[in-house]
């Protein structure tokens, strides 16, 4: 929104500080002022000046006309190109050594085979919205020699503020004075408090079929109109500042209007309506040309103004075609209503058709001021285009503003800081909220402020305008003895096991395509949000491959050869329930809400996820980044192959042969492995990717079950290594063998390591050999070759017992 400081002044009559200080005092106050644009301050050496004589110089293929134009005290030759001004005519002239916007300087030149010594100016040359061909003609009674920049307010600022969804009042000149006012103290001359005429027993018939999105309709009917009257130089000035062209008289006094109250009307051509005015809902097959020239097929949900005739104007978006004012029109209908946001905000994004109406019905116009700004118009165009006010029209069903509470103190209590209640009665008032009583306050929020709908929005406005500076930055006190949780150290010290092995932590977005899952396989049925920021991504992901398989892709495509990356985070389980009402703002929601709310939602688990190709990318790599995070928590991972089909929740991604489930106490937990290569040709990953992923909420909770783990035992005594090649059947997990091995060497085993796997002739048809290194330790002692044997041997009967194994000759 832009809001000329000239203009602003007008409704705040006793605002004397500058334009810096008054963005300074609305920033306060929670306005984003963005910048402060300084126009006409770079125009100087325009004076008035009369044109004396006019010589038209034939023999060029445009009109060239050489003229004399006095300023007073001298007379200066120029030559001109425009045909609009005549002997006698005051206009604007440039003498040489002026300045133009654009630091465009004039200077006495030779031209057309005369000396121009200046040169006479158009609206569009001195930053005014006008034709750039016809040169400003002044009134006649313009003092000769005055600056034409004093004299036409050329020199004004502008504020250009960005305003929020919720904050719809402030796309208005009256808003934005609202604020400025209350922050310097002073008085507001509302032009929302205009009076209004009744409305007429025979005004024009208005008829509201769809009354929950119209609720207000004021139909003003205008006569008499000049076709040929213009805006005047003001006005124009006032629309091209606030960031508008001027288009004609009619459309730039319902801009004009727009723009100061903030409530946009239309006008339609009276002589172009055929009977009554209906608003209602689009009919099926109904079609409209709006003023833009398209052809539009409309929605259902479309709300409607229309005639005898069908459809003439989108409500609250944009008119018709067959009602358009035109240069002919003599008589307008002025429609200044008020529709429901929702319903104007899904016509204009249903039909790609944003407007400077829609942009301010959807974040809810004022409803009360419908009255006054068809009022304004209309006297508007009696003053400048002769008109004749007619009949009025006021369709009411407006439902009375809600009463809220709130406690005097409540502010104060929030805040941290004291407010007498003096002062958030009149911060109240401020706003423009009716306040009764002392305490609590029943509080009535103004027709203009929609978003004050509950206690939490009181607290803020009157935080607001006493300002966000005034409370106190207190750190909070951390108790003695308090810190992270049990669960959190746990989560930290997964995180930390995994980032360890070298994989890079990544944090991606909880969003979804649902063709990134038919790629992982299928068979999910997650979430689906509602409003969310792609419509692509539109689903809560089930499992977290898709974010960190779309990582890994987008590093590879930019040269990064090897990738290894992780990320912990929930993931959405299910479709979930249906929501239930939203629990109101004055106090926390009760056990039975908080029950129907997690109720409605799908369970969220938390997962850690990793990804690898490149040179660190196998199977076993996945694989064991998930075993040793289960071993930083003190749990063991127990991997077994699947051969297919394999799921936490769903269907896997992986190669049947190459991927291998987690297991904790006999339950999954986990999967990992190589990923399918039709899931590599269809994510654009390279060649054996391999990923996994495990609950890791199950094993923090495990782990916690678990109690604290002892400290490990550091020996200063040298380790003993031994190797030992068993032969097993083809089918016996390797890590079968090795818990064997594990519960057969006994305590003094310190680590067991798979360093070799053959198959072969020498170990026969069905078998193989698998060759560990175990290294034995002890605490006390530095072990003896007895030791170093028996726990050996004992180890290798182990795995004979368990496993069928015999150690390989």
């Amino acid at each position: 929104m832009r809001v000329p400081v000239s203009w602003l002044r007008t409704l705040v009559p006793d605002l004397t500080a500058s334009a810096d200080d008054i963005a300074a005092a609305l920033v306060r106050v929670g306005l984003e002022v963005e910048q402060v644009h300084r126009v006409g301050h770079d125009i100087s050496g325009v004076v008035v000046g009369e044109v004396l004589d006019v010589e038209e110089l034939a023999g060029f293929k445009k009109p060239i006309r050489f003229c004399h134009v006095s300023v007073g005290d001298a007379v200066h030759d120029v030559v001109c190109g425009a045909t609009n001004f005549a002997a006698g005519d005051r206009v604007a002239f440039a003498t040489p050594g002026a300045v133009l916007p654009g630091d465009f300087r004039i200077a006495t030149r030779q031209t057309y085979g005369h000396t121009s010594d200046g040169m006479i100016c158009s609206a569009a040359e001195l930053g005014l919205s006008g034709d750039p061909d016809g040169i400003l003609v002044l009134p006649v009674d313009s003092p000769l020699g005055a600056d034409v920049v004093e004299l036409l307010a050329l020199r004004d600022e502008v504020l250009d503020i960005a305003v929020t969804p919720d904050r719809g009042y402030q796309l208005s000149v009256r808003g934005v004075a609202r604020e400025a006012a209350s922050a310097f103290g002073l008085a507001l001359a509302d032009p929302g408090l205009a009076e209004t005429p009744s409305a007429d027993s025979d005004g024009f018939v208005v008829r509201v079929d769809a009354p929950e999105a119209c609720d207000r309709y004021v139909a003003r009917v205008v006569t008499g109109l000049d076709p040929a009257a213009q805006s005047p130089a003001w006005l124009q000035r006032r629309l091209t500042l606030a960031g508008m062209r001027p288009i004609s008289l009619a459309v730039d006094v319902t801009n004009t209007v727009m723009l100061e109250l903030g409530q946009p009307l239309h006008a339609f051509d009276l002589a172009a309506l055929r009977g009554a005015i209906v608003v209602r809902r689009a009919a099926a097959g109904e079609r409209l040309v709006t003023l833009d020239g398209q052809d539009r097929a409309l929605d259902p949900g479309d709300l409607l103004i229309t005639d005898d005739s069908g459809p003439i104007a989108l409500a609250g978006v944009m008119g018709g075609g067959p009602t358009e004012v035109t240069a002919a029109t003599r008589s307008l209908l002025i429609e200044s209503a008020h529709f429901a946001p929702l319903s104007i905000a899904r016509t204009a994004r249903r039909h790609r058709l944003p407007s400077e109406a829609s942009r301010r019905y959807e974040r809810g116009v004022d409803p009360a001021l419908a009255a006054a700004a068809a009022e304004a118009a209309v006297r508007l165009l009696v003053t400048l285009a002769g008109a004749s006010a007619g009949v009025v029209t006021d369709v009411d069903t407006r439902a009375p503003q809600p009463i809220l509470v709130l406690p005097a103190a409540a502010p104060g209590r929030l805040a941290g800081r004291d407010y007498a209640p003096q002062v958030v009665r009149r911060r109240l008032e401020d706003v423009g909220c009716t306040v009764a009583g002392d305490d609590p306050l029943a509080v009535t929020p103004p027709s203009w402020r929609p978003d004050l709908t509950g206690r939490a929005e009181l607290i803020e406005e009157v935080l607001r305008l006493e300002g966000y500076d005034t409370i106190p930055v207190v750190l909070p006190t951390a108790p003695a003895g308090r810190g992270l949780s049990a669960e959190q150290r746990l989560r930290r010290k997964a995180s930390r096991s995994v980032a360890a092995a070298g994989f890079v932590e990544v944090v991606l977005p909880p969003f979804v395509s649902p063709e990134s899952l038919d790629a992982l396989g299928g068979g999910m049925d997650p979430p689906r949000v509602l409003n969310p920021l792609s419509a692509q991504e539109a689903l809560l992901r089930p499992t977290l491959l898709p974010g960190l398989l779309a990582a890994v892709a987008r590093n590879v495509s930019r040269g990064l050869v090897d990738v290894a990356v992780y990320e912990t985070g929930h993931v959405f389980v299910g479709p979930g329930g249906t929501a239930p009402p939203t629990p109101g703002v004055d106090g926390p929601p009760t056990a039975e809400q908080r029950a129907a709310l997690d109720g409605a939602l799908p369970p969220q688990p938390r997962h850690v996820g990793v990804a690898l190709a490149g040179g660190p990318a196998s199977w076993d790599a996945a694989v064991g980044a998930l075993v040793e995070l289960g071993g930083a928590l003190g749990l063991t991972l127990q991997p077994r192959a699947v051969e297919a089909g394999p799921d936490l929740h769903h269907p896997g991604p992986y190669h049947p042969g190459r991927s291998a489930e987690l297991l904790l106490d006999g339950g999954r937990v986990g999967l990992a492995g190589e990923l399918h290569p039709r899931v590599c040709v269809a994510l654009g990953l390279p060649a054996r990717t391999c990923a996994g992923e495990a609950n890791l909420d199950a094993l923090v909770a495990a782990a916690a079950a678990a109690g604290p783990q002892p400290a490990p035992v550091v020996s200063h005594f040298p380790p003993a290594s031994v190797d030992v090649a068993l032969v097993v059947r083809r089918n016996v997990p390797a890590a079968e063998v090795e818990a064997a091995l594990r519960k057969g060497a006994g305590e003094l085993l310190e680590a067991v390591q798979l360093f070799d796997v053959y198959t072969g002739a020498q170990v026969g048809e069905g078998r193989r050999s698998l060759a560990y290194t175990l290294r034995l330790r002890a605490a006390d002692r530095t072990l003896t070759d007895v030791e170093v044997l028996a726990a050996r041997d004992s180890a290798i009967a182990e795995a004979g017992r368990r496993a069928g194994a015999v150690l390989r000759s």
